[in-house]
């Protein structure tokens, strides 16, 4: 690494580091006080709001990370430009995008993190936050039924399975009084009931079956069969792809659609229960799917809309830019939100719902930087 690099990058990391966890606290404390009452009629105390805030940094970082990194960005390149450093390096030789080279590594890494933070780490964090927040909640309910999901009705469209279970238990995957209705395809159907079902090294055991098969011929009568316990490796449906068919069949309104966080494996695991869904459904799912993809990427989009309005040479007041970038990042979010709004109503494609805010931002990102001087 060059002494230059080694330059840009510490005049850059250290207000980020400033910039990130000023931001974390103030909008930790924002949140506290808009959730202080729900956390009191949930019977919190300070340790447990304490330990729920902890479990959500993964959560808020989402959102912080590429705002600290755009004030940082915009606060260290206009401090260069004021003590003509930016031009000093210019007029070595150094072409801008040499320049800013180290930037769009922190960019480019900052991305890399935000996207294992979005798809692994921050889901896990705020479902442990959630278990924390309804703690006492479930302990009001029987210990039986803090975990159970009662009357799961689902479809797969693929397999051509109907799924009724009285209670399905979270947690375990454990099924209690399961139905599945079986249509094969060459229209014979099996109807089989069990007292219990277990998920066992990729497949489901049944216990207490008796099943009903149907050949599919008119007049034919059944043919009953019955045994105290039977494997069935044909039934693919994972504990996984049940959870998100609980958790994407409780959206029953738009407003809950925009509100809640679909990881992707979510989203590609209820498609593969439901290869067709219906123009509502495909229009939130993949307007979740397009946004979850995107986002991640601000960070580096944040550079590119940093550059222009950090590099131009002059004796600039710093607040200038800290307004600039409050405007910038509340213009982005807002586009975001247009965005996810019109992709789950089904006005626009989801993918431009998705991607075109960092699309439009970081083409006039790259429009301004050509006429940077």
């Amino acid at each position: 690494m060059r002494l230059l690099d080694r330059y840009l990058l510490r005049e850059l990391l250290v207000p980020l580091g400033y910039c990130f966890f000023g931001f974390l606290i103030f909008w930790m404390s924002f949140d506290v006080i808009g959730e202080l009452d729900d956390y009191n009629a949930a019977h919190l105390k300070g340790g447990e709001i304490a330990l729920l805030y902890l479990l959500r940094v993964p959560e808020f970082t989402l959102t912080v990370g590429p705002v600290a990194l755009l004030l940082a960005l915009l606060y260290a390149l206009t401090n260069l430009a004021r003590h003509h450093e930016l031009t000093a390096i210019r007029a070595a030789g150094v072409g801008l995008a040499r320049m800013c080279a180290p930037f769009f590594a922190v960019g480019f890494i900052g991305s890399l993190m935000l996207l294992v933070l979005n798809e692994g780490i921050a889901p896990a964090c705020a479902e442990m936050a959630e278990q924390v927040r309804t703690r006492h909640v479930r302990e009001l309910l029987r210990p039986e039924l803090r975990e159970w999901q009662m009357n799961l009705n689902f479809h797969n469209a693929r397999e051509r399975r109907y799924w009724a279970i009285q209670e399905y238990n979270t947690v375990t995957a454990e099924m209690r009084r399961p139905r599945v209705i079986w249509v094969l395809l060459d229209g014979a159907r099996r109807d089989i009931t069990a007292e219990k079902a277990l998920y066992f090294d990729g497949a489901w055991t049944f216990y207490n079956v008796q099943e009903l098969t149907y050949s599919g011929q008119p007049g034919a009568l059944p043919v009953p069969f019955q045994t105290n316990q039977i494997v069935f490796p044909a039934f693919n449906e994972t504990p996984a792809q049940i959870k998100s068919e609980i958790k994407i069949g409780n959206l029953t309104d738009m407003k809950a659609a925009k509100k809640v966080r679909l990881t992707t494996s979510e989203i590609l695991n209820y498609i593969q229960l439901h290869p067709h869904p219906s123009p509502r459904e495909e229009a939130m799912l993949f307007t979740q799917l397009h946004t979850r993809l995107a986002m991640p990427w601000t960070a580096l989009v944040v550079v590119l809309v940093a550059i222009p309005f950090g590099t131009p040479a002059g004796r600039r007041n710093v607040f200038v830019s800290v307004a600039g970038s409050i405007f910038i990042v509340f213009a982005f979010f807002v586009l975001q939100q247009v965005g996810l709004t019109l992709g789950t109503g089904g006005y626009v494609a989801p993918w431009l719902a998705g991607w075109g805010p960092n699309a439009l931002f970081s083409i006039m990102g790259l429009v301004l930087t050509r006429r940077v001087r």
